[in-house]
């Protein structure tokens, strides 16, 4: 149900950091990626379960989104590789491939508590002189 509270809140820090039109839409799709991961995959749909997401922009010129989950947590170097030509079909799989092709940084860990965490980071582009 918070989904799209976090999208309006995702869209706000994404302005004052100053992302583009562009990077707002890529925030957008990463933010709501790792959510929805969380949710399903993380917390296998377990209502009693939180999903936690936070927001910084320290810089001032960087998005900083964490997303954390309550459940069991996996090895990031054991997910299968979206790309490949028996998963190209597959319906589901491509959510951290949109998250590191959409942010400029991702990092995924154990979350203090046990199940997995996502840092995602974006800056704005540069102001010319």
């Amino acid at each position: 149900d918070m989904l799209d509270f976090v999208q309006v809140v995702s869209d706000y820090v994404g302005r004052l950091t100053g992302l583009d039109e562009d990077q707002l839409y890529e925030v957008s799709v990463a933010v709501r990626e790792s959510v929805v991961n969380a949710i399903k995959h993380g917390n296998q749909n377990d209502q009693s379960k939180r999903v936690i997401v936070e927001f910084s922009t320290v810089p001032a010129d960087q998005m900083v989104v964490r997303v954390e989950d309550q459940g069991q947590g996996f090895d990031p170097d054991a997910i299968a590789d979206p790309l490949a030509p028996e998963n190209i079909m597959k319906g589901s799989g491509r959510g951290i491939l949109f998250m590191r092709n959409y942010m400029d940084d991702v990092t995924l860990s154990r979350a203090s508590e046990g199940g997995m965490a996502v840092r995602m980071e974006k800056k704005a582009p540069r102001a010319e002189s």
